[in-house]
């Protein structure tokens, strides 16, 4: 392969729950790559709406949320405590308010909008535009960069991706309860893959991986020897 290392890109797609951030950030350290967590924009997005009134019982103030859009500046800063890239909403970090079940009831339907998706699918192309990036999220593979290097598709049953929901959220001292966290799930497959604006789906030339009965260590080798059957490994190691 010709292309230099530090150009290549790295698509995750898949169900939400399913461990998509942690492989993309465990390839992203591991190789030398730029993590960019698509999903904690769409969050920020959110916790904005939400934090502005624009989301209630009656659903979305798609209005008020367009003509704001322009007031929302997401970025991502490394955290000198744990040295991950928390996520950063207007000057503020929002890692740990963008993870609450609130955002999470609301995101699916937030990420269905048009104008929100065309303004992050822009800025996901901006910051990964020059290569060397692993990426997460529902349309990388499909819409985002289709040309990916190397797409995945990961998915696991609704029941264990709440179970390691729920488990991450009680470790955070959150009180929710499975049936709550099981329902939530359930409803983001039904939205992310039926809504008409980039809805999740496979793309044709991505590996499936359901690790459903993987563990993490376990997931990140199937994933490391694919990229070498592809000899990306390798060149990424040069």
């Amino acid at each position: 392969m010709s292309k230099p290392a530090d150009k290549i890109i790295i698509a995750i797609d898949g169900h939400s729950s399913c461990g998509k951030s942690t492989i993309a950030k465990d390839l992203a350290k591991k190789l030398n790559l730029i993590y960019i967590d698509t999903g904690a924009m769409y969050r920020a997005v959110t916790l904005f709406a939400l934090s502005r009134g624009f989301i209630n019982n009656d659903g979305i103030n798609a209005d008020k949320l367009r003509n704001s859009l322009s007031e929302i500046v997401v970025e991502f800063k490394r955290n000198s405590s744990t040295g991950e890239l928390d996520t950063w909403l207007n000057g503020e970090n929002v890692e740990k308010a963008i993870r609450t079940l609130e955002v999470s009831n609301n995101v699916s339907a937030i990420s269905a909008l048009k104008f929100v998706r065309e303004r992050m699918v822009k800025l996901q192309q901006e910051m990964g535009q020059s290569g060397g990036v692993v990426l997460d999220g529902r349309d990388i593979g499909t819409v985002v960069f289709p040309n990916a290097d190397l797409k995945l598709f990961m998915t696991a049953s609704p029941e264990v991706r709440a179970q390691r929901r729920f488990d991450e959220m009680q470790s955070k001292g959150e009180c929710v309860t499975f049936e709550d966290v099981l329902s939530n799930v359930q409803n983001r497959d039904h939205i992310d893959s039926t809504r008409v604006e980039s809805p999740l789906r496979k793309a044709d030339d991505a590996l499936v991986l359901d690790n459903s009965f993987m563990d993490r260590e376990e997931q990140f080798d199937w994933v490391l020897e694919k990229l070498s059957e592809r000899g990306l490994y390798k060149l990424l190691q040069k």
